[in-house]
């Protein structure tokens, strides 16, 4: 009489699968971490660019800006908001184009590996990388300038949806114009001028409402002057919303506008990503 062993059922077989996606998600995670604190540029540009700029900004402007809030209350959000995006948006839309061109990207999509693995080790990257700038930046600034820290669980609460939908949007953002980069170089040529554009005019270095009117409303078509916008209803004073252009935080619309560019992100990110270079075909 001969025995058989019970297939696994489906579920089970499935749990599986996942468990085991999941750790190698976890791995590509770490090599992607790993890989970033190798590179020396990598990591001053990144950790260290709002960390400076709030040291010398601070430094020359230590007055207040209106209704007794520090002007250094007000320019870390912007520093903030300006960090998320450079290790999202700037250092994918730089770094990716560096591997398709190196043809890293041809050997991973010749593995058995699920494709979106490779993506999901690039967003916790970007995760982990952004915490932990933000902590040293809001450290440097509490223990350098005095800045007060948000007071109120709905406050943090505030800080965490706009921080996720804001490194989500540019997270998707830098893999899609990653695409128009034809060689490794053209990569910094791509994203860092756009970069440094949305910075100026989304209230990163001055004050959003000192800017003409026409650059507040090219800055209010990306997501980056939204992320400041959160930012500035966690940082500053409610009665700071009515100097804010529509008078108030709008914290609704930033809710609105950051997932449209999730969404948006997410669909250039399926139509234009490219895994070789085009003179591979």
């Amino acid at each position: 009489m001969t025995t058989t062993t019970k297939p696994a059922t489906p579920v089970a077989a499935t749990r599986g699968r996942r468990l085991s996606s999941g750790a190698l998600a976890l791995r590509q995670g770490r090599l992607e971490i790993t890989q970033f604190l190798r590179s020396r540029e990598s990591v001053v540009f990144t950790m260290g660019f709002p960390i400076i700029m709030i040291l010398i900004f601070a430094s020359i402007f230590d007055g207040t800006i209106g209704g007794g809030v520090k002007f250094t209350q007000y320019f870390v959000t912007g520093m903030i908001a300006a960090g998320l995006m450079t290790v999202s948006f700037q250092n994918l839309g730089i770094w990716i184009p560096i591997e398709r061109d190196r043809g890293v990207l041809k050997r991973y999509r010749g593995t058995p590996m699920p494709k979106w693995v490779w993506f999901a080790g690039k967003v916790l990257m970007v995760v982990a990388i952004g915490i932990a700038e933000t902590v040293l930046l809001l450290a440097v600034a509490v223990a350098l300038f005095d800045l007060d820290l948000p007071g109120t669980a709905g406050k943090w609460f505030t800080f965490g949806w706009v921080g996720v939908l804001g490194v989500t949007a540019c997270t998707l953002c830098g893999i899609a114009i990653s695409s128009l980069a034809r060689t490794a170089r053209g990569g910094s040529a791509v994203v860092t001028p756009v970069a440094l554009v949305l910075q100026f005019i989304s209230g990163v270095f001055f004050l959003f409402t000192d800017l003409p009117s026409w650059m507040q409303q090219v800055a209010a078509l990306f997501p980056l002057k939204w992320m400041c916008q959160g930012l500035r209803a966690v940082f500053l004073p409610e009665s700071f919303g009515a100097q804010e252009p529509a008078g108030s935080f709008e914290l609704g619309r930033v809710a609105l506008v950051l997932a449209l560019w999730c969404v948006i992100g997410l669909v250039l990110c399926l139509t234009t990503f490219r895994w070789t270079t085009k003179r591979d075909g």
